[in-house]
């Protein structure tokens, strides 16, 4: 067996499998998405009035009457192949319908049935699963009058709803509840110990590919246009006993150069899966090479004091020899030196070269980055470097390093007592953050030094 098949062994996909699982499916445009983000009050999955935004299934949790549940977005059932898209959201949606315990099936109330309808509803006939045909936009009373019309569906428990104002929606989620017969609540316990890991960088650089092939299955849809993704979604795996969830996200460019209002709720998507995660892989397209944008995108993740691992991706591509991989990683870190303290892992996503690594990498980075330093030892760290390179005399005054002791974790801050912590150079600080980092453990993770008055 190759290390791939390993490693798929030690990896089970989960989604809090304990919880019963809702998807919601519909054609384009009917108000799956307004709904969701209602159920899971979080405006997770982007709401446009153009058809086709959801692409991939996107995973929440939600509550009702003590019962904790998991729900799931579907991009827009279209039939043909008008789109390159719609055959791979079809089968997007054939997953969450065959993980599902319960279908809502979403349709539009102030519409007749359409051809799409009725194809979806031959589907769930076929999977002879539970299902609550959902007849949304009926903002008032009057609108429930065309209900009746949708039993040519076959479906036999409908209910109208608003899923923009909320009317009925209890009343749907009563009836769920029903279905999913569930008598006694079921809560999830939370693990503290989860690993959340964010997938960033510029777009097309290969960042659904790699979510696929960490899951080991088409999580998410992988197409050569830039842009595929759109939602941040959310993916849960088991891997060697540890708890890890991959979120995957658009294509962050500078919001300056971003002119479309799906592509700007996107990166600001993007930007807050960042912010959520533990540790974030930044892609970085092998044949493009290394660029400001994507220190941009670094500095970003940095400044967030979030654990950072640089992956090149597509290094399939490249025409190389055996010093290409060494000459790739003196230009990064002769360009940018504050680069130097990170993981660089030269991989392929389509290919899964050293696919198997990347956790294996992240995880290192995320226990550095909860790691707590003995007091004692790192005063022993700070009399010996101090005494190697004593700090400089600034405006004739001579500074002494007295104390130091970490205040923080995730990320690490250290305190640093001395006499006149104003007159720490930029240089000086450099090099005790490089002796840090030599001396403990801190690869992947930003450290910061604060200088206080002794």
């Amino acid at each position: 067996m190759d290390i791939l098949g390993k490693l798929h062994d030690r990896i089970e996909y989960i989604m809090n499998t304990k919880l019963p699982l809702i998807a919601i499916i519909g054609r384009p445009n009917v108000g799956k998405s307004t709904f969701f983000n209602r159920m899971i009050k979080a405006r997770k999955a982007i709401v446009d009035a153009q058809e086709g935004i959801t692409r991939d299934r996107i995973y929440g949790k939600m509550d009702w009457g003590g019962h904790e549940l998991n729900i799931v977005d579907t991009g827009g059932f279209i039939p043909n192949d008008s789109d390159i898209f719609n055959a791979p959201i079809r089968n997007q949606i054939k997953q969450a319908v065959e993980d599902a315990d319960l279908i809502l099936f979403i349709v539009d109330g102030r519409e007749d049935a359409t051809s799409s309808d009725r194809e979806l509803a031959q589907i769930i006939h076929d999977t002879g699963k539970n299902c609550i045909l959902v007849i949304n936009k009926c903002d008032h009373k009057e609108l429930e009058q065309n209900v009746y019309q949708w039993y040519e569906l076959g479906i036999e428990t409908i209910v109208p709803i608003s899923a923009l104002s909320g009317r009925s929606t209890g009343d749907l989620l009563e009836i769920a509840i029903e279905k999913l017969d569930l008598t006694n609540p079921i809560v999830q316990e939370e693990d503290a110990n989860i690993m959340r890991i964010a997938i960033v960088g510029m777009p097309n650089v290969g960042k659904s590919s790699l979510t696929n092939a960490l899951l080991q299955k088409e999580q998410t849809i992988v197409t050569p246009i830039a842009g595929t993704t759109r939602d941040s979604t959310d993916s849960h795996l088991v891997w060697y006993g540890k708890n890890i969830t991959i979120v995957d996200t658009a294509g962050m460019r500078k919001l300056a150069k971003v002119s479309e209002s799906i592509e700007y709720y996107s990166t600001l998507r993007a930007r807050q899966a960042t912010e959520s995660a533990h540790v974030v892989l930044v892609l970085i397209d092998a044949e493009k090479g290394f660029c400001r944008q994507d220190k941009t995108i670094i500095d970003y993740v940095t400044q967030m004091g979030k654990g950072l691992v640089l992956i090149v991706n597509k290094w399939d591509l490249v025409e190389k020899d055996s010093s290409t991989m060494s000459e790739y990683k003196r230009e990064i870190a002769g360009d940018f030196k504050s680069l130097s303290h990170y993981p660089l892992m030269f991989i392929s996503a389509l290919t899964r070269q050293r696919v198997s690594s990347v956790l294996d990498v992240a995880w290192n980075v995320y226990e550095a980055r909860r790691m707590r330093i003995n007091t004692k030892l790192l005063n022993e760290w700070l009399v010996k470097t101090y005494a190697a390179h004593p700090v400089p005399a600034t405006q004739g005054k001579l500074i002494k390093l007295k104390f130091i002791t970490q205040v923080h974790a995730e990320p690490p801050v250290f305190a640093i007592f001395c006499n006149y912590p104003k007159l720490i150079s930029t240089s000086y600080r450099r090099y005790l953050e490089n002796e840090l980092y030599n001396q403990f453990n801190f690869s992947g993770v930003p450290v910061k030094l604060s200088f206080r008055n002794s």
